[in-house]
């Protein structure tokens, strides 16, 4: 039998999330329409993934869809396996970036990327030709590629559209009407970071997924391709840095996480002037960080 596609199982967690966090045992499931919106998705897709509840049990029949039990953790698709190939090669990549395998200037070969991400040559060639649009690699022209000055330069410039995209996502929320489904979501990342800040110091760890889902949420309502693939890159680049910069990481988690509670209430409460305020405070402290870690991993000297 075919695995499920990661679409599916993508959605389905988004929707498990939603249930357990907004649906009591015994209500009935919002509409099919709410819950593609809920999970970006079509009704065709819900459908698979109401039809996946009720073999788990969650639900009683396709037709009647009041909730059964609150979903468990076996109910959910393993996040690993929700890792398309490209994210393997991008997290190996990156990896060696951030561990100073990989210096400015260093060459690398799509087979040894491969071997080290489990992919095959031609998912590492299509990928590396897509990020190269970046300019954090290159093709060499005798075969083979180049990393790319990563730099406080490069961070920097990277930062100041960042900014530019986030600042107009917050912009977009807040003008949104009530009762619209992106606050349904906002209130589900609410109530994820207060699980989560209330678990710290534990479960440090589970943050920067977060981190990476609350900025992806933000960037989506804007609806533009090149927000999306400046978010892929932001993931990369500014959030890779909790991974592997060790210094003062817990510290540093416990105010990010502050830091988006801050924002994300004010988005809540559809308060411009201290949504915009709590954002740009947030990509200060990042911008920051980041150049930081590019400093200490550049000269080898503690982050000011």
């Amino acid at each position: 039998m075919a695995k499920p596609p990661l679409i599916f199982k993508r959605s389905t967690n988004t929707l498990l999330r939603y249930l357990d966090a907004s649906v009591a045992v015994g209500d009935a499931l919002p509409s099919e329409q709410r819950m593609a919106e809920l999970t970006q998705g079509s009704r065709t897709a819900v459908r698979s993934s109401l039809a996946y509840l009720h073999s788990r049990g969650l639900i009683a029949a396709l037709r009647d869809r009041r909730l059964l039990r609150k979903p468990q953790s076996d109910d959910y698709f393993d996040e690993a396996e929700l890792q398309s190939g490209a994210v393997r090669i991008q997290e190996v990549l990156m990896e060696r970036i951030y561990r100073n395998d990989l210096p400015p200037g260093a060459d690398f070969s799509e087979a040894e990327l491969a071997r080290a991400a489990g992919a095959s040559t031609i998912s590492v060639r299509e990928f590396l030709i897509g990020f190269s649009r970046f300019g954090l690699i290159e093709k060499k022209p005798q075969g083979g590629w180049r990393l790319c000055a990563f730099d406080r330069t490069f961070a920097t410039e990277l930062e100041q559209v960042r900014r530019m995209f986030e600042l107009a996502a917050v912009e977009q929320l807040v003008s949104l009407p009530a009762g619209h489904p992106a606050f349904e979501q906002l209130d589900i990342l609410v109530r994820r970071h207060e699980a989560l800040k209330a678990g710290l110091p534990d479960n440090y760890a589970d943050f920067p997924a977060l981190d990476r889902e609350l900025h992806t949420f933000l960037i989506g309502l804007l609806n533009n391709r090149f927000a999306f693939s400046l978010n892929d890159l932001v993931s990369l680049v500014f959030h890779y840095h909790y991974q592997w910069d060790k210094g003062e990481e817990r510290p540093r988690i416990q105010h990010a996480v502050q830091e988006h509670l801050v924002l994300l209430r004010a988005l809540a409460r559809r308060d411009r002037t201290a949504a915009l305020a709590a954002m740009n405070k947030h990509l200060d402290s990042a911008r920051r960080t980041m150049l930081d870690a590019v400093l200490k991993r550049t000269h080898g000297t503690a982050p000011h």
